[in-house]
């Protein structure tokens, strides 16, 4: 594992050995990193990383040359000189990492010679990831580019750093506001950026600075130390100037210094004239060389030539002039009234169509009809410049239109191509990456579409075949834990069926055979098992039954029994019944008799001063006789106990009674009658307590 700094917020990115493309865990970017397969490589990013995040994008450039020099296939390293070439750094909007392009290009970058060896050499997932960072930054340079196109041309530019390392101004920036007066004295047009870029916003200079360095004729570089003129900025500035320089363009690089020997200029400047600020009249000179070398080098307007060599009438030759000259002003409204003018003096000229075309479509240079976002044939003023326009004109505008369709195609072959690569890079299952396959077939014939085609089906196939692997592979773990665990033929039987089903899948049909096996020595088991469960369980019933049948005739001969018994009882009952309605008999016919016997004593042996008693004694034993009487006859056992209480109560009254007034001698009775007497009373008594009881 090697660790790298992460393109976008320089934090600590861990790369593994095949990894392509890893997220930031502080940033949440996610980019490309290199196959960290070599120590040195992987050392040589590093540096080439640090430096390019210091802006240094000239020495980080150095660096991924050496990169491709020895790893020739890392795609990384072009993806590295892309970035350095068109200055790209990351600054954080909204919470993500965006890119900011320092170092505006004509080309765009989708045709950018690394940046398509880049997506050569890149695997798949890398290339969407290019692609859909290379579309931000082409977006990014569009707008730039037609900031740029707006914005007036400069003869001068000035080179210098505005602040030191303590924020405060330089000696630099003090020369170069002197430079800054004196030229535009002279009436040069100067960029110089603290005026020139002070109602500007830092993130909004590249435009404008691209702008100037593309139309100035001379660069001036003021330094009056070292580390001034090797600062990022200033550096950024004059090395994209001598680029443009050795590219062919027809312009000057003049360095000035002050206060710091020769010696000390950049080796880049080494064949340069360079101009020391501390000789007398070195402002003069200087301003007077850059009056030679703009004089000698002042473009001609070709355009405008062919314009006024198409115009046979010397009329409308100003009239055109003037129109041409609100198109490069922008005054579309005033270029178009011009050219109206003149087709009111000659209306078959081409070239006041053409410039009517501009106007609406608010172009300022005709070769920047080819930019348009879409194809201008339909435009009415277009039908007119074929009609009236030289043969060269409508060639040139063909061409044009060739070139917008052709842009369109491919922005939209490209659109279509990163979709796939988008949808290849994201594939995780067959359907998905045929998805992707068929996508990159209907554009077959763009780019290496039919290799990621190809490569498409391939790994789709691949991924059946590993789904079917890895499905066989469950069913085979499956099959196996079910053969080592069963227990039941079922079982068996399941996992002999699942083996089937994988048939040739690594012991399968082996396992198959020895499940089938177990499989019969079980269900033989099983049957033994279940007839000799069936047998004990009809046992089982067997027994039940002959046990509840011995129940149920025990329950028959108790309840026999019982009945056998309850008849005895009845009997009992009934014989019990009989004795005492005899003793009752008995009983009452003794109490009567006694009663009789006692009344006939009494009567006998009363003297004439008991006879007043007799009614009361009468009356007594007639109440016992009535008392008694009525607890025979009732029939509800609640009324006998009444009476049969009644009864005993008045009859232990009267006895007491009789025993009384003999012992008072208020009724002279002989012992004999006391004593019948009294064995009536307790006799009756006796007799209703039977009786009693009984009811209970």
């Amino acid at each position: 594992m090697a660790i790298l700094k992460c393109k976008m917020c320089g934090g600590d990115l861990e790369v593994i050995n095949g990894t392509a493309v890893a997220e930031c865990e502080y940033c949440g970017s996610k980019q490309t990193v290199p196959n960290a397969d070599n120590e040195k490589k992987m050392t040589l990013f590093s540096r080439a990383n640090r430096l390019r995040m210091g802006c240094d994008f000239d020495k980080a450039a150095g660096v991924y040359e050496n990169i491709v020099a020895e790893f020739p296939e890392e795609a990384e390293a072009y993806w590295g000189l892309v970035l350095c070439k068109y200055g790209i750094e990351y600054v954080e909007e909204k919470g993500k990492r965006v890119p900011t392009v320092n170092r505006a290009q004509f080309t765009s970058i989708l045709a950018d010679v690394d940046y398509l060896t880049a997506l050569e050499h890149a695997d798949l997932m890398q290339k969407p990831v290019y692609q859909a960072e290379a579309k931000v930054i082409d977006e990014i340079q569009k707008g730039i580019l037609s900031i740029s196109e707006n914005e007036q041309s400069f003869d001068v530019f000035i080179c210098y750093k505005e602040t030191d390392a303590n924020g405060r101004r330089t000696m630099d920036s003090a020369i170069a506001a002197e430079l800054y007066q004196e030229l535009t004295r002279e009436g040069f047009k100067v960029f110089f950026s603290r005026i020139t870029l002070e109602d500007k916003l830092g993130s909004a200079y590249e435009p404008y600075i691209f702008a100037a360095l593309n139309s100035a004729k001379v660069m001036v570089v003021i330094g009056t130390k070292k580390e001034h003129l090797e600062s990022v900025w200033v550096k950024n500035e004059w090395s994209r100037y001598l680029t443009l320089i050795k590219n062919g363009a027809q312009k000057k690089l003049i360095p000035a210094y002050r206060d710091m020997s020769p010696y000390d200029l950049p080796d880049e400047f080494s064949h340069l004239q360079a101009q020391d600020m501390s000789k007398l009249g070195f402002m003069h000179d200087l301003v007077h060389g850059i009056k030679k070398l703009t004089a000698k080098d002042e473009p001609k307007t070709a355009e405008k030539e062919s314009v006024v060599a198409a115009v046979s009438t010397t009329s409308t030759v100003p009239l055109l002039k003037r129109a041409y000259i609100f198109l490069e002003d922008g005054e579309w409204q005033l270029a178009d009234e011009y050219c109206e003018k003149v087709l009111d003096i000659d209306p078959e000229c081409g070239e006041a169509y053409l410039g009517k075309l501009m106007a609406e479509l608010k172009i300022k240079r005709k070769e920047l009809l080819k930019n348009l976002p879409k194809p201008f044939n339909t435009n009415k003023n277009y039908s007119k410049i074929l009609k009236y326009s030289d043969e060269e004109t409508v060639k040139v505008l063909k061409e044009y239109l060739e070139y917008i369709n052709k842009r369109i195609e491919e922005e939209r072959l490209e659109s279509a191509y990163m979709a796939a690569s988008e949808s290849a890079s994201m594939a995780e299952s067959e359907a998905d990456f045929l998805k992707a396959a068929d996508m990159f077939g209907k554009i077959r014939h763009y780019g290496d579409s039919a290799e990621q085609e190809r490569k498409c089906r391939e790994i789709a196939e691949l991924t059946k075949q590993e789904a079917i692997r890895k499905k066989q592979d469950s069913q085979y773990r499956s099959a196996v834990n079910v053969m080592t665990t069963a227990k039941t033929s079922e079982a068996f039987f399941s996992a002999e069926k699942t083996f089937k089903e994988i048939s040739g899948y690594k012991d399968s049909d082996t396992l198959a055979d020895k499940c089938k096996a177990l499989a019969e020595e079980y269900r033989i088991k099983e049957e033994a098992e279940n007839k000799a469960r069936i047998e004990a369980k009809n046992k089982a019933l067997a027994e039940r039954k002959k046990k509840e049948e011995e129940n149920r005739k025990a329950e028959e001969e108790k309840r026999k029994l019982r009945i056998k018994q309850l008849k005895k009882e009845a009997q009992v009952r009934k014989v019990k019944l009989i004795i005492r309605i005899v003793i009752s008999v008995i009983l009452g016919l003794a109490d009567i008799g006694l009663c009789v016997l006692s009344f006939v004593c009494f009567t006998k042996t009363a003297s004439p001063e008991t006879a007043n008693n007799l009614p009361f004694l009468v009356t007594i034993f007639t109440t016992v006789l009535g008392a008694y009487m009525f607890a025979v006859i009732f029939v509800k056992r609640s009324a006998r106990k009444v009476f049969c209480i009644i009864s005993i109560v008045l009859t232990v009254f009267w006895t007491l009674s009789i025993v009384a007034v003999s012992f008072q001698r208020v009724l002279p009775f002989d012992k004999t009658t006391v004593f019948v007497l009294s064995g009536f009373g307790l006799m009756h008594i006796l007799n209703m307590l039977y009786f009693y009881r009984d009811w209970e």
